[in-house]
């Protein structure tokens, strides 16, 4: 009667152990330390660092599967602080931004790169970058948009 008991826990007990439980990744904003902040009443938006870019969306046309494109984002600093970008996140995998790691001085420019690899991927295809700053908002999404063409079976 014990081991009728015991057995059964005892599998529960060894696959409950084993689960693997996977916390859902976010963008994490800590490592901004924006002393000033939209709460604060005396803050002039115009002091903050703040992105301008040239272009927001990319647009690659159409290419072939397993083609790989680059582009580049080029912004300005209109703000009157030095502008710190703390990460660059692809929508996918598939995309893979490349942003300055040095400050950004006010009136000065920088640039994201991008690269798109096509592989596996087919028709039109829409992909996000996100940029995590010490802006306020702290968030920028820039994009990149295009065909990707199935190769002919010939």
């Amino acid at each position: 009667m014990i081991k009728r008991i015991l057995l059964p826990l005892a599998v529960v007990a060894i696959l409950s152990s084993c689960a693997e439980t996977k916390e859902e990744e976010t963008l994490n904003t800590d490592i901004i330390d924006n002393p000033i902040s939209a709460d604060n009443p005396e803050v002039v938006k115009g002091e903050l660092p703040s992105f301008e870019f040239v272009e927001e969306i990319k647009d690659f046309g159409e290419i072939t599967q397993g083609e790989v494109v680059s582009t580049t984002f080029r912004f300005r600093n209109v703000g009157e602080s030095d502008l710190i970008i703390s990460s660059a996140t692809g929508s996918c995998g598939c995309t893979v931004p490349e942003w300055p790691k040095e400050p950004i001085k006010p009136g000065a420019e920088g640039q994201i790169d991008v690269k798109f690899d096509s592989n596996g991927k087919q028709g039109m295809q829409n992909k996000t970058i996100t940029l995590v700053a010490n802006t306020i908002p702290n968030t920028m999404v820039i994009a990149i948009k295009g065909s990707v063409l199935a190769p002919s079976a010939e």
